[in-house]
């Protein structure tokens, strides 16, 4: 009977002997460019963000890894006689940890721990009547943050992974500011993100 059980429960979950072996590395990363515009209210806005991302198994089924990259928001408003463009742009590191379990052959559930920092600055720049004036601000944050997440082998090398949700914590600070919390829960379809990586499987 308690063999029958068991026998089950891999039928049902579809667990599975298959590991990650220790010693596999694998890059991924983030890339991403967004630009809109309201011509009602003279505005635009772009996005650019790039962050590439280096893994290694640590141990079967266990890795940790870094991101550092580049990421930088335009915003700008023409008005009449001149314009307001805030610029904010940083460097971003992410070390993280993840840990694989095997749900089949190909497919693995895990869970990422990650610690996100930026440092970077905030730029205005004001136009009136040809001439323009900018301030700048220094910035630095920090965080914990938490992400589940499906990786699916689609061949040797490329995994196709999707994360849901984001759980954590942060804290942002201006250089002549108090600095800022703020506590993330969330686990819903509008926060999917998917993405690609290349394993250099051994």
């Amino acid at each position: 009977m308690k063999k029958l059980l068991i026998a089950s429960a891999v039928a049902l979950f579809g667990l599975s002997n298959a590991q990650i072996a220790k010693g596999t590395t694998y890059v991924s990363g983030t890339v991403g460019y967004s630009s809109t515009e309201d011509n009602n209210t003279n505005n635009k806005e772009d996005d650019f963000k790039v962050i590439p991302t280096v893994g290694y198994f640590v141990a079967s089924n266990v890795a940790v890894g870094v991101g550092v990259g580049y990421a930088s928001n335009i915003d700008k408003t023409d008005v009449t006689g001149g314009s307001r463009k805030f610029t904010t742009s940083s460097i971003v590191v992410e070390p993280f940890a993840r840990k694989y379990w095997t749900l089949g052959e190909k497919l693995y559930i895990f869970g990422q721990v990650s610690v996100p920092m930026a440092f970077g600055d905030d730029k205005e720049e004001v136009t009136a009547a040809n001439v323009t004036t900018s301030t700048k601000e220094k910035f630095n944050s920090f965080g914990v943050s938490i992400k589940p997440g499906l990786d699916y082998f689609v061949s040797k090398n490329w995994t196709l992974e999707a994360t849901l949700g984001d759980f954590g914590y942060s804290n942002s600070k201006y250089k002549n500011s108090e600095s800022v919390d703020n506590y993330r829960f969330g686990l819903d379809l509008a926060s999917v993100s998917i993405g690609v990586k290349y394993v250099f499987a051994k």
